[in-house]
């Protein structure tokens, strides 16, 4: 914990690239105080089409999935920063956006080897 998915497409593959958003992501999310650098997880997803009621073409969209007990100061400021820094490494992406969501300590479970 937690999980980091980045959901992207864009209409050139020149337009994102996939290494460098997840090591963005996990620079910030390491560096905002409340999450571990070695508990991270992180991965990107590209879906096989879009369609976006605007016309909107691309998008970036990340979910960070924590472990409930972090305020809604601390999600907004890892938003925000998140968000920046990818439109700041992605200026042809149309949309950019992140929903930090809290998991149920009780009921997140996991199985290491």
């Amino acid at each position: 914990m937690p999980h980091v998915v980045i959901e992207h497409f864009a209409e050139t593959p020149a337009d994102f690239d996939g290494a460098r958003a997840m090591r963005l992501a996990f620079d910030i999310c390491a560096g905002c105080g409340f999450i571990k650098p070695e508990d991270l997880k992180l991965r990107t997803t590209q879906p096989e089409a879009i369609l976006f009621g605007d016309g909107r073409r691309s998008f970036i969209h990340v979910t960070v999935l924590l472990l409930a007990g972090r305020s809604d100061a601390m999600k907004l400021g890892l938003s925000r920063a998140l968000v920046a820094a990818l439109r700041e490494a992605f200026p042809k992406i149309a949309a950019i956006s992140t929903d930090i969501r809290d998991m149920n300590p009780d009921c997140y479970k996991k199985s290491l080897a």
